[in-house]
């Protein structure tokens, strides 16, 4: 007699769009681990901007649909596929990145994109790791190239800003349509707008960037080589054991209320910690 399927909770996008084209279903199949996959019970997801970007279709990266959104994901290891070794059923994890999506009870990712979670972390701390330090160690480490002694300004909804004489060594920018302009009269010389976070266009006069030779650089984070994410995953891992690696949690949803979730991370400003969906 054949296997019954085991199936799930899960959100699938059936068409891109507003926040209107999450659905919630119980009724969506257990993703099966392959060749070099783990299967996590998720407990805890996060929930990023670029989601929304993804879902509204407007971002460079369009998946497949019917998709499942989600990324950073924390849990159990429930199953795995043939030949990983670097884990067993019952491992604490998290992810940076999932093959089946991590709005899910339970998500399949590449044993390479899966990270022990630390004891002194929780599950909820855990969903907030992936995408946001992965993108922070690399903006600061790989496209700025941060030295012992400079200054860092991370700059987010903010409008004008009051430096010292010398001016910000590197600028890490999450809304860059807002702050690009203003950020080039913010830098010192040879200083570094790195720009993580975007929503439209602005207009900026180039001349801004010549008397002090600085510069503007983009980051993606999945433009980094299996190399550049395992040393950014034992720089923070390290983080995590020694203490000053700890998320702060925001705004915390059921996985039915995924839409608000969405709603919210877009249009509430002045939110503190990192917003999660709580799967199980």
């Amino acid at each position: 007699m054949a296997t019954r399927q085991k199936l799930m909770r899960a959100i699938r996008v059936f068409e891109f769009g507003g926040p209107e084209v999450l659905k919630f279903q119980s009724d969506v199949a257990v993703p099966i681990p392959k060749d070099h996959q783990v299967l996590i019970k998720v407990h805890a997801c996060g929930v990023n901007p670029v989601d929304t970007y993804i879902r509204s279709g407007t971002y460079s990266r369009k998946p497949l649909l019917p998709y499942t959104p989600g990324s950073d994901v924390s849990g159990v290891v429930e199953a795995l596929g043939d030949n990983v070794s670097a884990f067993k059923k019952g491992d604490r994890v998290f992810t940076t990145s999932t093959i089946s999506g991590g709005y899910a009870e339970y998500v399949v990712a590449a044993d390479d994109m899966v990270y022990t979670l630390p004891e002194k972390l929780d599950f909820k701390q855990g969903a907030a790791i992936g995408v946001a330090y992965f993108t922070a160690y690399r903006a600061l480490h790989h496209s700025a190239r941060v030295k012992a002694g400079e200054s860092v300004l991370v700059h987010g909804a903010s409008g004008g800003k009051s430096v010292g004489e010398k001016g910000i060594d590197v600028i890490i920018e999450m809304l860059a349509n807002v702050n690009l302009s203003n950020d080039l009269n913010l830098l010192s010389y040879g200083g570094r707008v790195i720009v993580v976070g975007n929503r439209g266009s602005i207009e900026i006069n180039p001349r801004d960037t010549m008397a002090k030779e600085t510069s503007i650089i983009g980051v993606a984070l999945y433009s980094s080589t299996k190399e550049e994410f395992q040393q950014c995953a034992a720089a923070l891992q390290a983080g995590m054991e020694i203490g000053w690696l700890r998320p702060v949690i925001g705004s915390q949803y059921p996985l039915e209320k995924v839409a608000q979730a969405h709603e919210n991370i877009i249009h509430c400003s002045g939110a503190t910690g990192k917003m999660i969906l709580l799967i199980s």
